[in-house]
């Protein structure tokens, strides 16, 4: 093999030795702004998982600036958010089949769409910034109101709550709330 040849070769494995390595700093660096939170919550004899990331607030406007209306936000930051149930539910009135899904939403100042997404992806967004989500692995659109608060969450949150029969799945950030209804 040429030297030439053997150098370009050196020169490139190094440079792509270094893109792993940044890429890896890179993505470690977000997750002490944002980070990793995994909640788990069992009703009845169903469980249910939400992996997702943790943004704070930090003296900005959320919804309708970091997060803008009518498109769709990977729900939360760095890798897509996935919600895992181990068995068949209701939700908001429509049946959700045992599995893990990607979860994204579409904000809105009255009403937000909540989409489970039967692929998952390695991270929320391409290098433009916008949504990576495939709409044709979408395989349950529910659309809920806003509960407006009246304190600030400062930190992105994802929880459940059980209510009578139902399980209600809440997104809370900034001043804003959504609450998705789960029957198991």
């Amino acid at each position: 093999m040429p030297k030439l040849l053997k150098r370009a070769v050196l020169i490139l494995s190094g440079l792509v030795l270094i893109g792993f390595a940044g890429m890896y700093f890179m993505k470690q660096s977000t997750k002490k702004h944002s980070p990793e939170e995994i909640v788990t919550h069992t009703a009845k004899d169903a469980t249910f998982t939400v992996f997702y990331n943790r943004p704070y607030k930090k003296g900005r406007e959320i919804f309708g600036n970091l997060v803008p209306f009518n498109e769709v936000w990977r729900t939360g930051a760095n890798e897509a958010t996935t919600f895992t149930t181990d068995k068949d539910l209701l939700v908001d009135g429509t049946v959700l089949k045992a599995g893990t899904y990607s979860l994204w939403t579409i904000p809105n100042p009255k009403s937000w769409k909540v989409i489970f997404n039967s692929k998952e992806y390695d991270w929320g967004v391409g290098m433009d910034g916008t949504a990576k989500r495939d709409a044709s692995y979408d395989v349950l659109t529910v659309e809920v109101p806003v509960q407006p608060l009246l304190n600030i969450v400062e930190q992105f949150s994802i929880y459940f709550e059980n209510a009578n029969d139902f399980t209600i799945l809440y997104l809370a950030w900034d001043r804003t709330a959504i609450a998705v209804p789960i029957k198991v």
